[in-house]
């Protein structure tokens, strides 16, 4: 994500932010706004899935998400009243998570509610981490999809493993997935992809969805056909790269992304704690004003 489009979402959520006793909070009608969804009807349906992972993580829903009337200016000095809800940071991140990352808004939002600061250099670091897990993410998929797809074909699993090889040693221009191992000091045992920064995942997983789509659109079967497709749909990929200046097997290895798992879910789990309670007695539907 561009850093003018992160300073730009940035000042909108911070333009937004409350404090109550030291808690911050979000009106979740502000929120909406923030996140792109025009009907409110809608946004409700993301609310709900929040409230049941809040629920399922063992967190007071009340302590988070606080039903009020909310009074609003009308034409001609008049106020109306509507229903809103007062998000803790964690509730804001729960919604966040249930939206769709490739929305730049989502995606953003993600990363803010994260972390419990407001510095944007710092929001920008996890967001590029929150990318690095989604592209590894979407690879597994992908890389799942081909095994299946294969198998109905007549490829076994060490088949598979023989054209996910060729499609690196493709990629990484003559490099075997043991050499990139040896070359980037990944251990034996674990996946190379893990290692990799976002841009080589990103293109090991477009060569595997071109793969997928082509072997079902020209029903490829066995092993050398499919092979031979996977290891061009990598090269023309790798193609593309070099030609932007990019060479998969120079770049520098990544921190593992095993141990970024685990720094998120330590996150996740203190986020609650850490966003504190609405301080608003409970059972109780407060007014509130704009």
């Amino acid at each position: 994500m561009r850093s003018e489009i992160v300073q730009r979402l940035h000042k909108n959520f911070e333009d937004y932010v409350h404090e109550r006793d030291g808690v911050e909070f979000w009106f979740a009608r502000d929120l909406q706004d923030l996140l792109g969804y025009k009907e409110w009807r809608n946004f409700l349906k993301v609310i709900e899935k929040a409230r049941e992972s809040c629920k399922n993580s063992n967190h007071p829903i009340l302590d988070h998400f606080v039903d009020v009337n909310k009074s609003i200016p009308v034409p001609k000095g008049g106020k109306r009243e509507i229903d809103d809800i007062m998000l803790t940071r964690y509730a804001c991140y729960l919604i966040a998570q249930n939206g769709n990352p490739r929305k730049e808004e989502i995606a953003f939002a993600q990363s803010y509610f994260a972390v419990q600061t407001r510095k944007q250099e710092i929001i920008e670091e996890q967001i590029r981490l929150g990318e690095r897990l989604q592209a590894r993410k979407q690879l597994r998929d992908s890389e799942t999809e081909l095994s299946r797809i294969i198998y109905e074909r007549g490829v076994d699993s060490e088949g598979f493993a023989n054209i996910r090889s060729k499609g690196d040693k493709a990629l990484f221009g003559g490099f075997t997935t043991k050499d990139m191992k040896m070359r980037l000091d990944v251990p034996e045992k674990r996946p190379l992809a893990d290692f990799l920064p976002t841009v080589t995942i990103t293109a090991k997983n477009l060569a595997t969805e071109i793969t997928n789509f082509n072997v079902e659109k020209r029903d490829l079967r066995g092993e050398a056909p499919i092979t031979d497709e996977h290891v061009q749909n990598n090269t023309d990929v790798r193609d593309l790269l070099v030609k932007r200046g990019i060479k998969p097997e120079a770049l520098p290895p990544e921190e593992d992304l095993q141990k970024l798992e685990r720094r998120v879910k330590s996150t996740e789990k203190h986020l609650a704690k850490r966003s504190g309670r609405i301080p608003i007695e409970v059972g109780k539907k407060e007014d509130v004003d704009e």
